[in-house]
């Protein structure tokens, strides 16, 4: 396979990176004063500005199909752009996007939904995770029944990415206890907020933070469901799919912008009379870090480059995702470890991405699950050694 870049992809990449230095990059002294301050970094009408700003730069829907106005970049396109968004710890995402499933929406359900999405007038969140299926999916108990012409859904969803922003959930619903949920018995549901559903913050480690979202007999007309009766759990994986290289791509420009925060401290840091660069333990620390973004890389192109040929990503987006989450965990605490004190002070990012990265090895699969479907590949032989098609 061949990664080099023409042109065109070249002055993508380049007037992402320059949009992040000149607009996002500047922010980064101003979110930090405010999550000092247990604030958010940008609120939504400032990210409303960034995302419109970044429109003019000709980014608006990354994956978005080109008939709603979107760029439609190619898997590997995107994995270089999200890099390029990694690279700044400012919580900014380019707009323009939807979730991928909302793309099975009927008519109707698009001009409620997904136009407005796109567009940025309406709030999504995608709600399967339960206090007692996380990992496990296909254990999840959140009922919807009929009632007359509608569906009363009762439960709680956790840990919920937007919860607490969304104005309408996607949430996957049990609606034939009778069948496994991965064999018809799930169905996905369109839930505006104002139907009846709550939310409240989840305290995390983390800047932000996830949201429960609590359903008491919500009433939900039948026109909401999305897709078919019975589609809920195979749209589900779907979009569990979908950032399995993205979030690694987000990495690799977390990483490399960290490491090179420690190599210039490593050269101008002075102790015992020389930079501490010069410092054997250092160089190993900047040495391996250098090697497994490298590795991290490959397999990030790789997995995109999958997406693009049409082949099935799973196994690759699973090793991707596996070490690329793994990779940038051991580069912060490497680079934390190069600054000493002040690493760990909130004066710069480092302690901020020593917990955010944290949660790269458990959402969207954790790294146990990503094990298993690597494993199970090769086991089962859908993959031979070598990633080959079998």
């Amino acid at each position: 396979m061949d990664f080099s870049l023409s042109d065109e992809e070249k002055a993508i990449r380049d007037t992402a990176r320059a949009f992040i230095h000149k607009e996002v990059e500047p922010l980064e002294q101003e979110v930090l004063r405010r999550e000092r301050r247990h604030q958010p970094g940008l609120d939504r009408s400032e990210l409303r500005e960034l995302q419109l700003k970044a429109k003019q730069f000709g980014f608006w829907g990354l994956s978005t199909p080109e008939e709603y106005g979107g760029m439609d970049l190619p898997a590997v396109l995107q994995s270089l752009v999200w890099t390029e968004v990694g690279r700044s710890f400012v919580p900014f995402r380019f707009g323009g996007e939807a979730d991928n499933i909302l793309y099975f929406a009927d008519e109707s359900q698009r001009r409620e939904y997904l136009v407005p999405t796109i567009e940025g007038e309406r709030v999504s969140c995608f709600a399967i995770t339960e206090p007692g299926a996380g990992s496990d999916a296909a254990n999840i108990t959140f009922s919807a029944r009929r009632d007359g012409d509608d569906w009363l859904l009762s439960g709680e969803k956790t840990f919920i990415t937007n919860g607490n922003d969304a104005d309408f959930t996607i949430v996957i619903a049990v609606t034939d206890k009778d069948r496994d949920v991965r064999a018809g018995g799930a169905t996905a549901f369109l839930v505006d907020r104002a139907m009846g559903w709550r939310s409240s913050h989840i305290q995390t480690m983390g800047e932000g933070g996830p949201a429960a979202l609590v359903f008491d007999d919500v009433r939900v007309p039948a026109r909401n469901i999305l897709g078919e009766l019975g589609q809920g759990f195979d749209l589900a994986m779907r979009w569990i799919g979908k950032g399995r290289y993205i979030i690694p791509s987000h990495a690799l420009g977390i990483a490399e912008r960290a490491l090179r925060m420690a190599i210039e401290h490593a050269n101008t840091r002075h102790t015992f009379g020389r930079p501490i660069g010069q410092n054997q333990a250092i160089q190993w620390m900047i040495a391996d870090s250098e090697v497994e973004l490298e590795a991290a890389r490959w397999l990030v192109l790789r997995a995109a480059w999958t997406v693009d040929q049409g082949i099935d990503p799973r196994h690759a987006s699973s090793m991707a995702k596996l070490y690329g989450a793994n990779m940038v965990n051991n580069v912060v605490d490497r680079v934390m470890q190069i600054h000493g004190g002040m690493g760990y002070t909130r004066e710069l990012p480092i302690e901020r991405w020593y917990r955010s990265v944290r949660l790269l090895r458990i959402f969207e699969g954790t790294d146990e699950m990503q094990r298993m479907i690597i494993a199970r590949d090769l086991l089962r032989g859908f993959t031979q050694i070598g990633g080959h098609l079998a």
